[in-house]
């Protein structure tokens, strides 16, 4: 070997060696972390509710979640990474319980290798020039978690070479141009390898603890310092931005639900199970990707100061065509007490040439002024003392019954929930609460008397959680009142927060159950009349999240009934049925319901070519729009051309009044005006309590 060529070997060995120092050089854990990783393990060991093992069947269960976390929809790692890396399959638990995460931190250097070269392959591949002709007569498939982990390179870069496609035939078919599209693609693959390019160490401790607090169920969750501050400042009511929950949804960040009386709510622009595409700041930001950005990373962009704008492009809830997006704008704020507060109004009802009274109190949460209680003030503003005041004016005006609408209510503190139903009985048990070693305590109402001993019907739907459902539960069990609507969302467990060495712990430490011993956990209350629901359980709901804890019961305690409404059950639905026969809302309701579960069915994956992908949207697009307009026909309006239009109003918001909200003016419509749809619920609602207040008056 000449010298020259020996220099020349010599360098090009230490270029590799460079090379590979740099693609293994990746987020080391810190002692703070080694330490936090230590805690949760033994806090899930030792304090969860389930009683979790960390033993090899759960390190099982913890790497495939992992895995899901990191590649749920398989397009990043190859089977040889996988392989590589099997050992983790038994020893995660042994690592997290000792700290050792070295080896955990360097699967995830794997992954960000993967990531990383990933997105420069497809920023090269955009800069190389877009010139599609979309006639492919290939299919990209829309979910990919049951799919083997690809062999090799060249498998994925088909698949990737497929989502390229499809990324930019959905760009084309907003009417981008083509340069326009390179530049958007570019922008968009560009700002994800920047991201991920700045991950660290903190970053991959939060990946790793969400694999393994998700193993014991979806509530259970380690917060990161700064997430721990977040966290804070939502229990304090005080975030501001715009009033909706989120969660992650495989690549995308999914509303789960609505804050009452926050900016998103009141604007009525988006929905619980609508996905965020991409989100801008103010009229002119730049629209940001938001697709595979992790949970916290989105709720910042999202966050921002009172008065600003934010656009969100969302993939409609209902819809069944991904690339299917538009943009909305809200105007961010702060929830205030006062926008969660109950507040009534009377319906008044037609019947036989006679005018009724039905009260309505509707309760957006079950909220109270702790820092007020705590100082002993005695005007403290409560859900309980509210809705005894709403109560109160109801009564003045002498209605026949009352409906409490808890349709969308989260639900919030405990003790209102349990004062609340000392509303309608005179004293007894409320809720059961089990503890991780079997334990019952039972909460109930001491106090004598009844501020409401009437006629009483519960409305609830799917985001009625936790206190809601308790208290829907409780007037069922004690024959107190009907309820009626759509089956809860099941959420029926109790987390606390425990501080750790870094960060806190949220950890499942409890289960509710009703006075009848049957737990409110995963199903949920049960409505005795039930009504169509535009809300997907399998994408919405305790049901619907990985691992949720199962329904059970306990021995059921000792409770006096104060009426049998199940004996009048079969003639209110007769009568119930007779009424909705004909009415445009419930009609749609019904079949809105029917056709998006099919469509969802039939929709496993897209077409790659324009024609045929512009062939099917039409066709979906038809059977809404007709079905709409079917519904708008028989109410007197005028039908809509396009479907886009129908945004909004189809699931009862008023477009224009949601308008004006979204853009900033100040006039906001009575929600009860404003969504049609929600008031024919509410209006039947008061028709199935005149129904009970007849029936029961016969006997």
């Amino acid at each position: 070997m000449t010298l020259t060529v020996a220099a020349r070997h010599a360098a090009m060995c230490l270029l590799l060696l460079a090379w590979s120092v740099t693609a293994l050089a990746g987020p080391t854990p810190t002692d703070d972390q080694r330490q936090a990783a230590s805690e949760v393990a033994e806090s899930l060991q030792y304090g969860s509710y389930s009683g979790v093992d960390l033993d090899d069947e759960w390190s099982k269960r913890a790497f495939q979640r992992l895995l899901d976390v990191l590649d749920d929809q398989r397009a990043y790692f190859l089977q040889r990474d996988v392989d590589n890396f099997n050992d983790l399959d038994t020893s995660l638990d042994d690592a997290v319980k000792s700290g050792d995460l070295d080896r955990v931190y360097a699967f995830y250097s794997r992954y960000q290798d993967r990531v990383e070269a990933r997105l420069q392959w497809l920023v090269d591949k955009v800069d190389r020039g877009i010139d599609y002709g979309y006639t492919s007569d290939e299919r990209l498939a829309l979910d990919r978690k049951d799919y083997p982990w690809a062999g090799s390179e060249s498998a994925l870069d088909d698949l990737w070479s497929k989502r390229l496609e499809n990324a930019a035939l959905t760009l084309s078919l907003s009417d981008q141009s083509p340069e326009e599209i390179q530049k958007t693609l570019h922008d968009r693959y560009t700002n994800q390898l920047n991201r991920v390019r700045q991950t660290n160490a903190e970053d991959v401790l939060v990946l790793l603890m969400s694999a393994v607090t998700g193993t014991v169920d979806p509530h259970t969750e380690y917060f990161s310092p700064q997430q721990s501050e977040s966290f804070d400042i939502q229990m304090r009511l005080s975030l501001e931005g715009i009033g909706a929950l989120l969660q992650s949804d495989g690549e995308y960040v999914k509303v789960s639900s609505l804050v009452p009386g926050g900016p998103a709510d009141k604007a009525g622009v988006l929905q619980p199970a609508d996905r965020i595409v991409a989100v801008g700041q103010n009229e002119d930001g730049d629209m940001v990707n938001v697709v595979g950005m992790r949970l916290d990373e989105v709720v910042d962009l999202i966050r921002g100061p009172k008065g600003s704008t934010v656009r969100l492009e969302i993939i409609p809830a209902k819809a069944v065509d991904v690339t299917r997006t538009h943009t909305i704008r809200i105007t961010r704020d702060t929830v205030k007490l006062e926008d969660q507060a109950a507040h009534s109004r009377v319906e008044e009802i037609q019947r036989d040439g006679e005018t009724h009274k039905i009260g309505i109190i509707t309760v957006p949460a079950f909220y109270v002024d702790f820092d007020a209680w705590q100082a002993g003030e005695s005007d403290y503003r409560s859900t309980t003392r509210d809705v005894a005041k709403e109560i109160d004016k109801l009564k003045a005006e002498q209605v026949e019954g009352i409906v409490l609408d808890l349709r969308n209510d989260g639900g919030g503190a405990l003790q209102e929930a349990n004062s609340m139903i000392g509303l309608f009985i005179d004293r007894g048990p409320t809720v059961q609460v089990r503890d991780a070693r079997g334990r019952i305590n039972l909460y109930g109402d001491t106090d004598a008397g009844v501020t409401y001993d009437g006629p009483l019907a519960v409305l609830v739907n799917r985001l009625s959680a936790s206190a809601s459902e308790i208290f829907a539960g409780a007037i069922q069990d004690y024959g107190r009142g009907l309820v009626v609507g759509s089956r809860t969302f099941g959420k029926g467990t109790v987390q606390t927060l425990t501080d750790l060495s870094h960060g806190q712990l949220k950890l499942t430490r409890a289960k509710f159950y009703r006075i009848s011993g049957e737990s409110t956990q995963h199903r949920g209350v049960e409505p005795d009349i039930i009504y169509p629901s535009l809300i997907d359980p399998d994408q919405i709901g305790e049901s619907a999240l990985d691992n949720a804890l199962p329904w059970d019961r306990v021995r059921p305690v000792q409770y006096r009934l104060y009426g049998e409404p199940w004996r009048y059950l079969e003639a209110l639905q007769d009568r119930h049925e007779q009424r909705i026969a004909n009415d445009p809302d419930f009609v749609y309701l019904e079949k809105q319901a029917q056709l998006s579960k099919r469509l969802r069915e039939q929709q496993t994956s897209i077409s790659l070519n324009k024609e045929q992908r512009q062939r099917e949207m039409d066709a979906q697009e038809t059977e809404q729009l007709a079905l709409e307009n079917q519904r708008r026909r028989s109410l007197g309006m005028e039908p809509l051309d396009d479907w886009t239009d129908a945004r909004g109003q189809s699931d009862g918001s008023d477009q224009d009044s949601a308008d004006a909200e979204a853009s900033g003016e100040d006039e906001i419509p009575d929600s009860d005006d404003a969504k049609p749809i929600d008031r024919a619920e509410l209006q039947e609602t008061s028709q199935i309590l005149l129904d009970y207040v007849k029936l029961t008056a016969k006997r």
